[in-house]
Formats: C-alpha cells, structure tokens, sequence
C-alpha cells in the first residue's frame, strides 16, 4: 500500500524504540484520515469546536488534537464522535487506502470452462471470481452459436443476474419463461431450475453474474 512521503518522515521521527516504520506510517494516516472526517463532518453540521466538544462530552482541546491528526482516538472516542455527528462509525475511516482484490480479464482471454451444453454450441468463457471468507463472485460470458434439441438446465447456490448482449432467446426459471433480448436482465435464485428454452435468433451472448453469498458453488 503507499504511504504519504510526509507520512514516512513523520513516523522515522518518532522516538527509538522498536517500531516498525511503515507500521506507524500507517497509523499516522488512519489518524489523519480520521482527523479529516471529524472536522468535515463537524464543519457541515454547523458547530464550533467547543460545541461539537460539549456534545461528544470531551475536552475542547483534546478534540482540537484529533482534528489535527496529534493523538489516536479510543473505540470509546470514536463512538461517541460518530455518535455526536449522527454518523455510523465506518464513515469515521473512508478515505484509508486499503489493498482491495481485483481480476481484470482482457477481451477474448477468460478461460474457458466445461459445463452442460459445452459440447453443443454453447461457450463458457469465465470473466474471473472473487472469492473471501464471506463471498464469491463469478462472471461468465455465455455464447451460444448452434441450435440444439438439448438445452442445458442448472441450479446452483446464490442470486444470479442475466444481462443480454446479442441475439434473442427464450429463458426458463421454474414455471416462468422471459423473452431476453439486448440490454434486457434477468435477476434469479440460482435453486431454481433455469437455462435456455428456445433460441430465437443466433448467435447469443449474455452476461452471467452469480454471488454466492456464504455458499459455495456445487
């Protein structure tokens, strides 16, 4: 993650002990970042230092200290800021620059995957996932070039959205059936038995989208 040169500079100064500098460089832009939000927030609610300091029920400088990034804040602090300010706490740190997971895939290099129907006309390409403790995502750009008798049926853990690029084609989940046509989307539980019923005009292209939530795919 970068660190604000300042930043840096500021943390080497800090007094010899056994501190790990980017360590406290990080600190130092939680606190400042912190700071920031505090008299942002407190500037466009339209009170004073001493103000916002007699509803937090803190000290006048010590708010002061906060707002200029000179001391690090308590849990108990903080909520009490955030409480005072009419805000959730988490509005207290946007703006930390965090590391967060991406998966870029240029156009034509998703990899493709087998699935029912692979062999008939239909093409798996996955966009990328993202996967955490607490989520999966996965993308796939569906293309369908031959008419066949046999259509694929799926279910599967998690909420699925349909985007449609090109062509047209008739889609079943369960009991109801949608005329899909470009720009067209379709939101569904992936329980749900669901694929394509009929192929109205070739080729189609659709975008997949499914978040799985806590689950994992089968």
């Amino acid at each position: 993650m970068a660190m604000d040169p300042e930043l840096h500079a500021r943390a080497a100064a800090l007094p010899d002990r056994e501190v790990d500098p980017g360590e406290a460089a990080r600190k130092l832009e939680l606190e400042s970042v912190i700071a920031r939000q505090v008299r942002e927030y407190r500037t466009a609610a339209g009170l004073s230092v001493a103000e916002m300091a007699t509803r937090v029920g803190i000290s006048k400088a010590m708010l002061s200290k906060i707002e200029n990034a000179q001391t690090s804040c308590s849990l108990t602090t903080l909520g009490r800021l955030a409480t005072g300010l009419g805000i959730p706490v988490s509005a207290l740190f946007r703006g930390v620059d965090t590391e967060r997971e991406a998966v870029y895939v240029q156009a034509g290099q998703g990899a493709r995957i087998a699935r029912r129907g692979s062999r008939v006309g239909h093409v798996y390409e996955l966009l990328g996932a993202l996967r955490g403790p607490h989520k999966r995502m996965e993308a796939v750009l569906v293309t369908l070039t031959e008419s066949s008798e046999v259509f694929p049926l799926f279910q599967h853990p998690g909420t699925e959205l349909i985007y449609m690029l090109e062509g047209e084609m008739v889609y079943g989940h369960g009991e109801a059936s949608y005329t899909m046509r470009p720009g067209d989307a379709l939101q569904l539980d992936g329980e749900g038995t669901h694929g394509p019923q009929e192929l109205v005009e070739l080729p189609i292209r659709f975008l997949s989208v499914t978040a799985y939530g806590d689950h994992s795919p089968s």
